[in-house]
């Protein structure tokens, strides 16, 4: 039977994928105690990368929003992986980190940030409220204008 988390997935029309393997000398996630540490995530989707760009030049806020939502779903499927696949062992996430790949001047991460935290809360109501840092880069790995990393408290 599915549980509370994947009923609001379904409910949100969410489709996790296959935690995307890393690409480079890391793991995906570290479960220390009863913390999961996500290494950072980028914007690939099934059919690959989406939201390849610099925000400010390439893309608009818009894009930058979603392209952390999509961050977002895919730190969700590496949580999910963390537990074994039952997301309602997740009691909160605790900290984000959005990265966004901008043009110098850029002054909006915050709200592209929301892409990702708005998708948490939708995910896992309260407990999906968390601390943040939203950062601007020069540039992301395979220029994604976004990565999302994060630490989730789990049962």
């Amino acid at each position: 039977m599915a549980g509370k988390i994947e009923a609001r997935l379904k409910e949100l029309d969410i489709i996790l994928p296959s935690p995307p393997a890393p690409v480079a000398s890391y793991v995906p996630y570290v479960v220390s105690g009863n913390l999961v540490f996500i290494s950072g995530q980028v914007t690939v989707a099934p059919e690959g990368l989406k939201y390849v760009g610099t925000v400010g030049k390439d893309l608009t806020l818009d894009d930058g929003k979603a392209a952390a939502r999509l961050c977002a779903v895919n730190v969700i499927a590496q949580v999910k992986a963390a537990c074994d696949g039952d997301l309602d062992r997740v009691k909160r996430c605790v900290k984000v980190t959005v990265f966004v790949n901008a043009v110098p001047g850029f002054t909006q991460h915050p709200e592209i940030a929301n892409g990702a935290s708005d998708l948490f809360g939708e995910v896992f109501g309260d407990a999906g409220r968390h601390s943040r840092a939203a950062v601007g880069a020069g540039s992301l790995p395979r220029n994604v204008a976004c990565e999302v990393e994060a630490i989730f408290e789990i049962a």
